[in-house]
């Protein structure tokens, strides 16, 4: 449940339905997704967090797909629940096959398990891998 009511368009602010707005003509879509509408009660964080995410998670020097792959393994390493499902989603929409999702899933396991013995063996990093 959330800690705050999701905002209709009828219940949000003008300045949050800009933002709406640009979601719907940047993404092609009529639908506005939940985290948009939980924002919408702070409509500079919406649109700060908006313009944001459109910037790191646009055109670059990483592949679309990569990059939502990279938004998965951060969001189940922090164990966000609603990004990994939208992300997760994104990533499929933009071509990830089940052979590339499972073989993701692995490095995250992996990494997690590397990174817990390490963590707790206190391992000092090698002098070759500092910069």
């Amino acid at each position: 449940m959330a800690t705050v009511p999701l905002l209709s368009d009828e219940e949000a602010s003008a300045e949050a339905l800009a933002v709406f707005d640009d979601i719907r003509a940047t993404r092609g879509t009529d639908y506005v997704n939940n985290f948009w509408r939980a924002l919408a009660h702070d409509p500079a964080l919406l649109r700060a967090t908006w313009e944001r995410l459109k910037v790191v998670m646009g055109p670059g020097a990483l592949d679309p797909l990569v990059k939502e792959m990279i938004y998965v393994a951060v969001s189940t390493a922090n164990g966000c629940e609603y990004c990994v499902h939208s992300h997760t989603a994104a990533a499929r929409a933009k071509g990830m096959t089940p052979a590339q999702h499972s073989e993701m899933l692995a490095v995250i396991g992996m990494a997690m398990q590397t990174n817990g013995i390490v963590t707790g063996l206190q391992v000092p990093v090698d002098d070759i891998f500092k910069a």
